[in-house]
């Protein structure tokens, strides 16, 4: 998509030469000599970026800048002046500019700049259409996704939900198998009554029976009082059995039972008592092979598969992680009372090509930590736990830059370690680009927004 930035300054050598240069950069430009042809020039056209000195006659870039304000709310303004203050670069930037800049003007520091604002426009569109779509999702219990096969299991869900039947779900930890159950549930017509979870592998073998059908008082040491097990908590609703493979061999053929029967026997009771209850179970193990090796009862297992409905993980629906992404910042943002904007572009680049062995939950897990540690509006890789720097032309440099950053360490801190030989690399690869900052960003396979936030970061900047 072409961008159309406006130029708009009293000067023409100044005002031209601005033009000359960004059409050679691949903008479109349009040039205006003073404010008000330049608002008649906003009314007519779709302008992405307003370039505007402040002082003209007539209308000056302050109250140009409020007007178009008015005008087009999606136009960015960036100010520029000679007669510079705190105070003016303050009042431009609290009234809405974008960003303010000194002349005579750096051409690349202005590209860089121009770059960056645009890159912020996109990610805050993006989290903006995330956000309509995570709006949507909450139809399916928090299940987020929108790839083709997360729009499978949704008519799966929808068309299983409405029905009683039995229904194993599995897939990998983390995939999120307890979120389909309990949208399975909220599609029932037992939506109204309880669902109940009950992680199998977290019971201890000697309770298992107390837990899932109850006791009666005095039944056993410490039975103090009677107590209704999970299959009676649950009665009219769902009884959701997580981890169903981790159940002990003497308590699956006691569930298989109750399947039958639909009546549970609590420990010490005289008589068993009826329960009308759901059961969708869920398990990470492949339960055909646990069949064969003896560890699960076969008919159980058939009782228990009528039907099966997997949880992808996050390797067959790589499309949903910037959607998962945008939704766990939000949640984070609201717990943690941060206000994180997004996720930079090459941060999102490497969440898509990480491995993600603990699923969605580890993708939870890695944006709470990125959201309560950045410095950033917008997630950067410096602030994912695998996000260190690819520097693929690393053989390019000059090794006695690593080999003096080594000696200097000593027994230095990572993190000061790695900031000074990031510092090194980036200044030698200027260097080689005789400051060419484009140029650089190019090698370095990062954005010339980035690699302008890193030489900030870094004390660069004063360096060119």
């Amino acid at each position: 998509m072409s961008i159309t930035i406006l130029v708009t300054d009293d000067e023409s050598i100044i005002r031209d030469s601005i033009a000359e240069f960004l059409e050679s950069e691949g903008y479109q430009t349009m040039t205006a000599s003073n404010g008000e042809e330049a608002l008649e020039i906003v009314k007519k056209h779709d302008i992405d970026l307003l370039l505007s000195d402040v002082r003209m006659p007539g209308i000056d870039g302050i109250e140009l800048m409020n007007e178009v304000n008015l005008i087009s709310s999606e136009t960015l303004i960036i100010l520029m002046t000679a007669f510079a203050s705190v105070e003016s670069a303050i009042q431009a930037l609290r009234s809405g500019a974008a960003d303010y800049m000194l002349k005579p003007l750096d051409f690349e520091e202005l590209l860089m700049r121009i770059q960056a604002i645009l890159e912020r426009r996109n990610l805050i569109r993006e989290n903006r259409y995330m956000r309509e779509v995570i709006d949507r999702s909450y139809n399916f219990g928090f299940i987020i996704g929108e790839s083709q096969v997360m729009k499978d299991l949704y008519r799966v869900i929808e068309k299983v939900g409405a029905t009683r039947s039995t229904v194993l779900v599995t897939g990998p930890s983390g995939s999120g198998k307890e979120l389909i159950a309990r949208a399975l549930h909220q599609r029932s017509e037992r939506k109204n009554k309880p669902f109940v979870a009950i992680n199998c592998g977290s019971i201890p073998e000697s309770l298992f029976e107390s837990e899932l059908f109850g006791h009666r008082k005095g039944s056993f040491t410490g039975a103090v009082t009677d107590r209704d097990g999970h299959f009676v908590l649950a009665n009219g609703g769902t009884l959701f059995l997580d981890e169903i493979g981790e159940m002990p061999l003497s308590m699956q053929v006691k569930l298989l039972r109750v399947l039958q029967e639909s009546h549970v026997s609590p420990v010490g009771a005289a008589k068993p008592v009826a329960v009308d209850v759901r059961i969708i179970a869920a398990t990470n193990r492949n339960l055909e092979k646990e069949v064969e090796d003896g560890r699960f009862r076969e008919d159980l297992f058939y009782r228990l598969n009528i039907i099966r409905i997997n949880a992808p993980g996050l390797s067959q629906r790589r499309d949903d992680i910037p959607l998962l992404a945008q939704y766990f910042l939000e949640k984070h943002n609201r717990e943690l009372r941060t206000s994180v904007k997004g996720v930079s572009k090459e941060a999102l680049q490497l969440m898509m090509q990480h491995e993600w062995k603990g699923q969605v939950r580890e993708l939870q897990n890695v944006m709470e930590r990125a959201v309560l540690l950045t410095e950033s509006e917008f997630i950067q890789p410096e602030d994912l736990p695998f996000g260190d720097i690819k520097t693929g032309g690393l053989a390019a440099a000059d090794t006695t830059s690593s080999d003096a950053v080594l000696q200097e360490a000593g027994a230095a801190p990572l993190n000061d370690v790695v900031a000074s030989f990031e510092k090194q690399y980036i200044r030698h690869m200027l260097d080689k680009f005789e400051g060419n900052r484009s140029e650089t960003a190019r090698a370095l396979h990062i954005d010339p927004s980035t690699l302008y936030r890193k030489m900030e970061k870094l004390g660069l900047t004063s360096e060119l």
